[in-house]
């Protein structure tokens, strides 16, 4: 008699898998996320010249008393490419960006802004990821408000859509 509830047992913990299983799709990931760096000042960090001409991001030069956006980005990411009118969009709207390219060749990236458009003021290489890393990112492309003190605000996990744009300019404006 009190074996037959057992043998429902796995199908309901089967089913109730399934379950969660289906509500994470239906639900993807949020794009905030707790970040342990919002509210730390930038760490030290330098990039190399990315674009002869351009200059290179460094924590030194977000520290000018400016919000900005900071975006990490490559060539070789295809969704860094959906984000980039969205990005020239905030850049016509007045908005400092600097880019921070990881894992990537100087000629790929001059060819990825000749072909997507350029909404960066600074563009910097790090193709260790060691500035990736230090800024609190792990992945392409994610984009951070630095506030005016140089100070990480936000992080947005993934592509940068025209949704994001008020949070972000919201984002922005407290800072400045």
């Amino acid at each position: 008699m009190m074996r037959k509830p057992l043998l429902w047992l796995p199908m309901v913990l089967g089913l109730g898998l399934f379950v969660l299983f289906y509500l994470g799709l239906e639900n993807p990931g949020q794009r905030i996320i707790n970040s342990n760096v919002i509210g730390r000042e930038l760490p030290e960090f330098s990039t190399q010249v990315a674009v002869e001409g351009v200059e290179p991001v460094s924590s030194e030069n977000l520290r000018d008393g400016k919000p900005r956006l900071v975006n990490v980005f490559a060539s070789w990411c295809a969704p860094c490419i959906q984000e980039i009118p969205v990005l020239l969009r905030l850049r016509a709207q007045g908005i400092e960006i600097d880019g921070i390219a990881v894992h990537d060749r100087p000629a790929d990236i001059s060819r990825f802004l000749a072909e997507n458009g350029n909404p960066y003021r600074r563009i910097g290489l790090d193709n260790e990821g060691r500035s990736q890393l230090e800024i609190g990112s792990s992945g392409v492309p994610e984009t951070f408000v630095i506030d005016r003190e140089g100070r990480i605000v936000y992080q947005h996990i993934g592509i940068v859509t025209e949704q994001d744009i008020p949070d972000i300019l919201a984002r922005l404006g407290e800072t400045g």
